[in-house]
């Protein structure tokens, strides 16, 4: 009997008891980190700054060229089936947010989307004067991407529709807009998710890569929305392939989902 104590008792200290999953937070400390300011003039001298800046831009161009050529690949193909075709055209955007946000986290955030900036900006987590210059640059990225890509073969290009965002036939610009704000939406409370700092203090037992989660949540919006608009759920992809593509009908499609 006293042996069967003694590794009782082992047993005991060398398997703690553990809270259930879900109530770890009741045991952590975490205190809420202050609001960023609206303005942060100071910002503009630092260089850690425009290294931001030219991080979002770097990201968002190769993000617009590796996807769109994908994208232009799939419809010079004859058959779907001789192609990557829509799955593949998912597991390239959200491949390449994976690997950009992976990237570039730890110099900008890894924001490489206006949508993102612009929900991180409401929650406080970047100034305003970060949020401008991360969106321009994001743009100017996007626009530079789609330009590449239309640089090597114009006219297949623009025979091809430029990888823009159109509302496919049978939907109407109504359902393709309620498509955009839902995948946004996933898109955006993936990335919140992922980044909050709080559930990594509390949550310790759910060991997260942000980068797999975020892009993971990009291919699967695409799956869903490609069939319909596909997909933006990033102004600046949206905005980058109408203003390369210049069509009348990619532009009234374009803002109308513009978010």
């Amino acid at each position: 009997m006293e042996g069967k104590e003694e590794d009782v008792r082992l047993g005991a200290n060398k398997f703690t008891e553990r809270q259930p999953l879900g109530t770890s937070a009741q045991s952590k400390d975490y205190k809420e980190p202050p609001p960023a300011p609206l303005f942060e003039p100071g910002e503009l001298q630092s260089w850690s700054f425009w290294r931001a800046g030219i991080a979002e831009f770097i990201a968002t161009f190769l993000f617009l060229y590796i996807t769109i050529l994908t994208v232009m690949g799939v419809s010079r193909s004859g058959s779907k089936c001789a192609s990557v075709g829509i799955q593949g055209i998912a597991w390239a955007f959200g491949g390449m947010i994976f690997a950009l946000v992976y990237c570039t986290a730890g110099i900008s955030g890894g924001h490489i989307n206006p949508a993102v900036t612009f929900g991180l900006f409401l929650a406080r987590k970047l100034s305003l004067t970060r949020a401008i210059f991360y969106i321009v640059m994001q743009c100017l990225g996007a626009i530079c991407g789609a330009g590449v890509v239309k640089g090597f073969q114009p006219s297949f290009y623009k025979a091809n529709g430029g990888g823009a965002n159109v509302v496919s036939h049978g939907y109407t610009k109504g359902d393709g807009l309620g498509a955009e704000i839902i995948g946004t939406f996933v898109l955006v409370y993936t990335v919140f998710s992922a980044t909050d700092a709080k559930r990594n203090a509390r949550d310790s037992h759910v060991p997260i890569l942000a980068p797999l989660p975020i892009g993971f949540a990009v291919f699967l919006v695409h799956l869903a929305t490609i069939p319909i608009t596909g997909t933006g759920i990033n102004p600046a992809r949206s905005l980058g392939a109408a203003i390369i593509y210049n069509k009348d009908h990619a532009w009234d499609d374009h803002v109308s989902l513009l978010h």
